[in-house]
Formats: C-alpha cells, structure tokens, sequence
C-alpha cells in the first residue's frame, strides 16, 4: 500500500500545479490579490508532495520492495544501502521523479524568496513555473510512472544496478546537473512575466541575476563531475568526448554563460534587453531539448535513459508548446525592446556583445553537430552518420580562443567608451606580462609543446595577466570598496584560464599506452616506472573481483596501485575499476584489462601532467558564480524593494 501513496501523493500535485498556473496568470492579468495570494502559497503543496513521493520510492529501494517494478529493474538485495538510495535516480523513471522535486523545490525558494518582487510580477513568474511542473508531472504520472506494480508475480529479487552507475559520482552528478538544468527554469519564467506584464526595464534582469547566477554554478558543478566521473570510470582520457548526451548539458551551459554575462549589461547599462530575454527564453529551452535527447529513444548511449517513443512524442509535444508559445510571446513584444543607450567600439559593452555572440555561435556549432546526424536518419529513413571530436574541435576550439581574447579585453574596458591611450597601456602590460610567463611555463614543463598549445597557454595566462591588472586598478581605493560580485567574477575568469591551461597541457603531454604484462615485467613512462607484481582474488559486498598489484616508482615516492576487474553477482556483469595516484601537476593511471594467458594482462597505463587543472578550474568557476550571488549589494535591493512595496501596499 505504501507505493500508492507516492502515486496519489503525485496526483495531488499535479493538481496543485494546475491550480497554481491559474492562480498566477489568471490572477496576475485580473489583478485578483486573493488568487495571487494562492499561487504564493501554492507551491509549497507542490514541493510537499513531491518529496512525499520520493520518499515513499526512496523506502521502496531500501526495503527491497521488488514488486516495484522500477525497484526490481533497478535494485538487487546485495547492493550496499548507499547505492539503493542513489538507485532512486539511477534511470528513467526515479531521475525523473529527481527532476519534479527539484523543480518544485525551486518554486519553493521564488514563493518564499520572492516577497519583494511586485504582487502582479510575483504571481506571473510562480505561474509559469507551475505551467512548466504541470507538465513535468504530467509526463511522469502518464508516461513514467516510478510506482507501477510488479503483481501478482512479483520477483523475489531484483535484476540489479547497472554496475557502471555504482560509483559515488552516482550520489552526486544527477543531482548537480538536475539542479542547474531545472534551475533555468527561474530566469525563464522571470523572461515570459516581463513579456507577460510589459515591464521591460532592467528590473526584472535585477531581479532574475541572482538566481540565474546561482543555477549556472550548479550546472558547472554538475557538468565537471560527470567529467570526473568519465575520466576514472570509463578510462576517457580527454578533455570533452562530444557525446549527443554530453552535449545536452553543454548546451545549456553555453547559453547560460552568455545570459549571466548579457544580465551583467541589462542590469547597469539598461541595454542588451532583447540579448537577456531571448538567451532567458532559449537557455531553458535548450535544457528541455536536452530531456528530449537524453529521454526520447532517439539515440543510444550510455547517458541515455529511456527508448519509449511514446515518452518521446510527450516531451517533443512539451517542448514545441514551451519554446514556440514563449518565441511568439517575444515576438510580439519585440518592438518594445529597443534600447536607446549608445557606446562605443572601444567599451565594456562592445566586448560583451562580442562575447555573447562568440558564445551562441559555438553553441549553433555544438547543437548542429548533435541534431544534424538525428535528422540526417529521420530524413533517410534511417541511414546513419555520425560527427565526431575532429568536427567539432575544428569549429568549436578556434571560437573558444577568440573568446578568450575578448574575455581578457573587457575587464580593461570602462562602461560606455575607455580613454585609448590608457587602453592600449594595460593591454601592452597584460601582453607583456602573458608572454613571459608562458616562457616561464615552458620552462618548467621543459617539453614541446607545440604551436596550439602554447597558443592555449598564452590566452589562459592572457586572461590570469588582464585579471590581475583589473584588480589591482579597482582595489587602488581599497579591498573594502570592491563588491563580492566583482570577486566572483574574477574567481571565476582564473577558472576558466586554469581550466584553458590545464585541456592544453595535458593534451599534448599525456602519454597512453595498452601494454602486456607479466608479473615481474615493468614499464617506464616519462620517468615513471610502473612494475606489475601478479594479480590477487579479492571480494566485495556485491561482486568477486581480480586485483592487480602495481608499485610505482616516481622519482624517490613509491606507491601501490591496485586496479580490479569485478564481475557483479546479481547481474554476472564484469567491470573494469582504475587505479589512480592524483596530483596537483600529474595523475598516473594503470587499468587492468583481460588476462592473455601464461599470467600475462593486458595493461593501460596513463601519465596525464595538469589533468586535474580542468576540473579544478571548473571548481573555481562555480565557486565565482556562487560568490557573486552572495553579493551585499542583493541583499539592500532586497531590503530596498521591501520597503518600497510596503509603502505602497499601506498608501493603497
């Protein structure tokens, strides 16, 4: 009886969503306070239900309720109890469970975080979001529902997790990438309450930077782990593989760099209105997209959930509703979005125009290349072709660069117009002092590195050398004065100059070899000796496995490398598990393949030099986004518009 509850604690807040999208646009435009009132309050049922639901999927896991029939797909008796909670998640069904509470758990935060905003405004944004959960619940109660019973034959146990999903980056990387993916959904729906109402000044862009900025951290977060994950879990070795389903939350992130940067502009300057609410409209559309791709059955990889053309049509259905009705919407209003504030070709403005451009045209490059070999099929009839990392390295990397150029320029420049001659002296320091501390990275590397990378190297330090210049000219007034969001911002340009240095370096330093060894045999790779000692039987919770002994000798550091090959009770899988030694300039990665006869191994070894750069400068990257959302500044706007909607609600 327990699952049912899930399934009618899922009915009542479908009903509660279409409530509150009536509530809250259907109030909002008859100025109705008592319905605006309700959809304030509204989505705190939603969220409330929602979790009930997933707690009641969450006890089934755990308690081995195999007449769930997502339980008994997705769960065995002998997977540890962590893994069964991180199984709740761990397909179709329950991930998207995940998504509807995170999506109410957002609608929750703008109802009780929102009290500033005007009445009207509040109740549109809170309307559209239960227009969006409305069908995200929709989806999930009629084409994926997580509590269909397995009766009256239910099994008495289950198939089993897929071995490759338990891993700890299981726990961590949906939820991370839920989070950003469905948090897109505030700013889109802060976008179609300022199409809705007509306001649009730079308000709600004011308004809607916080959240924005904060949704983006996370999606950064997410994006980094699940490289992570793929580097030691899969033995990928690169800095970006350009799967479809990789690309899905590339995407988003894409567009959501160019919105926080466009919302920068719209907030101070009152220009770049129509950039902000067109990227508002497409970052979350493209998150949609994403859920089609992943979801639908239109391709097969190991990222992808679910091959019922049914839920397919449901999303594609969805997302042709969403993203045609709100383009229209902006359409419509587009007349009014023209912005009567000048600069020049020498201003901040210019350089994030060029920025925001250079970012939606690697974001047509990454979407072409993903739809293209769908709709080549869909077209043929099923013939196939396929685009792989040298297409989009071709295109993608050279706009990356530029971007990189124009991502050092803007922080010199001054809002409006800059003075030229003081312009070309900090761009001729930052040159200067950019080259010579390439020269000084090539030197300690003491490698070739080759033109591309020391190009990439020089830009990376470019943007380190104009950040730095920047800091030290706001802080001449003193540390105090400068805001945390201007902290923020630079945290996060030294992650991306980190994360640049760290794809160039260990693309051209890196060294991967497939090996055979015999216990006793040894290897040495750029100074590194890797000696195989045998393999031992070793055993776990869930699986019997063979572990490899390897002693690494690095200069005077020794160490013991121990990778497995694990074969899965339940489901008789066998998996492959690396060893890695991780460092700040160097990772060593040994992976144990099949044995060759004799008590030979087949045997990758890895030297990865300033791997963990890109992950690290990914770190810093979201830790900027984050920082800039803590921004005192937020808080008196908060503080400000309270006051202000207080005065107004008594003079009224």
């Amino acid at each position: 009886m327990i699952p049912e509850l899930g399934q009618y604690a899922l009915v009542l807040a479908l009903c509660l969503a279409g409530a509150g999208a009536f509530a809250g646009l259907v109030g909002a435009q008859a100025n109705n306070a008592r319905w605006m009132r309700a959809a304030r309050s509204l989505p705190m049922g939603q969220f409330v239900l929602t979790a009930i639901a997933f707690g009641v999927l969450m006890h089934a896991f755990v308690t081995d309720d195999f007449s769930v029939g997502y339980v008994a797909r997705n769960s065995n008796s002998l997977l540890p109890w962590y893994y069964k909670v991180s199984a709740v998640w761990g397909a179709h069904e329950g991930s998207f469970l995940l998504w509807t509470l995170i999506m109410g758990a957002w609608m929750l935060a703008v109802s009780l975080r929102g009290h500033v905003l005007p009445p009207r405004f509040h109740a549109r944004v809170l309307g559209v979001m239960s227009v969006l959960n409305l069908g995200f619940l929709a989806f999930l109660i009629f084409t994926s529902n997580p509590f269909d019973r397995l009766l009256p034959l239910a099994p008495l146990d289950g198939s089993d997790l897929n071995p490759l999903l338990q891993d700890f980056g299981l726990v961590l990387h949906p939820p991370l990438l839920y989070i950003g993916y469905v948090g897109f959904s505030v700013a889109f729906a802060f976008a179609l309450a300022a199409l809705l109402s007509g306001r649009l000044d730079s308000a709600w862009a004011r308004w809607s930077r916080p959240w924005t900025n904060i949704t983006w951290a996370f999606l950064t977060l997410g994006i980094a782990l699940g490289s992570w994950w793929a580097y030691y879990e899969l033995g990928w070795g690169g800095w970006w593989f350009w799967d479809p389903v990789e690309n899905a939350s590339f995407m988003p992130w894409l567009a959501g760099t160019a919105l926080v940067h466009s919302l920068a502009v719209t907030e101070k300057r009152g220009t770049f209105r129509a950039w902000t609410l067109l990227l508002s409209v497409s970052v979350f559309s493209l998150s949609l997209l994403g859920a089609f791709i992943v979801r639908s059955g239109v391709l097969t990889s190991v990222h992808a959930f679910a091959v019922d053309p049914t839920r397919g049509m449901f999303i594609l259905v969805f997302l042709t509703l969403v993203v045609g009705g709100s383009f229209a919407l902006y359409a419509v209003r587009a007349q009014e979005m023209v912005s009567s504030v000048r600069y020049g070709w020498h201003s901040r403005e210019m350089f994030l125009l060029v920025n925001n451009l250079l970012l939606v045209v690697a974001l047509a490059v990454v979407l072409l290349g993903t739809l293209y070999p769908l709709a080549y099929e869909a077209v043929t009839g099923g013939d196939k072709i396929s685009i792989g990392p040298p297409w989009f390295n071709t295109f993608f990397v050279p706009l990356m660069m530029a971007l990189t150029v124009a991502l050092g320029i803007g922080p010199l420049m001054g809002w409006k117009r800059t003075p030229l001659p003081e312009l070309r002296r900090r761009l001729a320091v930052a040159a200067v002092a950019s080259v010579l501390l390439s020269v000084a990275v090539a030197l300690v590397v003491g490698s070739d590195l080759g033109a591309g990378a020391v190009l990439a190297v020089v830009l990376g330090l470019w943007v380190l050398a104009t950040s730095l210049i920047d800091i030290r000219r706001r802080s001449a007034r003193g540390l105090r004065r400068v805001p945390a969001a201007y902290w923020g911002m630079q945290l996060a340009h030294f992650g991306f100059a980190m994360a640049l240095v760290g794809v160039a370096l260990t693309h051209t330093l890196s060294v991967e070899k497939d090996l055979r060894l015999e216990p006793g045999e040894q290897t040495e790779q750029q100074g590194v000796t890797f000696l195989f000692k045998g393999v031992v039987d070793a055993r776990g919770s869930n699986y019997v496995a063979q572990t490899g002994l390897f002693e690494i000798t690095d200069g005077d550091q020794r160490l013991l490398l121990k990778p497995e090959k694990r074969r899965y009770l339940a489901s008789n899988q066998v998996m492959t598990e690396a060893a890695i030694d991780a460092g700040l300039f160097r990772d060593l990665y040994v992976s144990l393949g099949e044995p060759l006869g004799e008590g030979a191994w087949a045997v990758r070894v890895y030297v990865k030099p300033f791997v963990r750069w890109i992950w690290y400068g990914c770190l810093l990257m979201a830790l900027g986004g984050i920082m800039a959302v803590a921004d005192a500044r937020y808080r008196r706007l908060r503080v400000r518009e309270a006051s202000r909607l207080a005065a107004a609600g008594a003079a009224s």
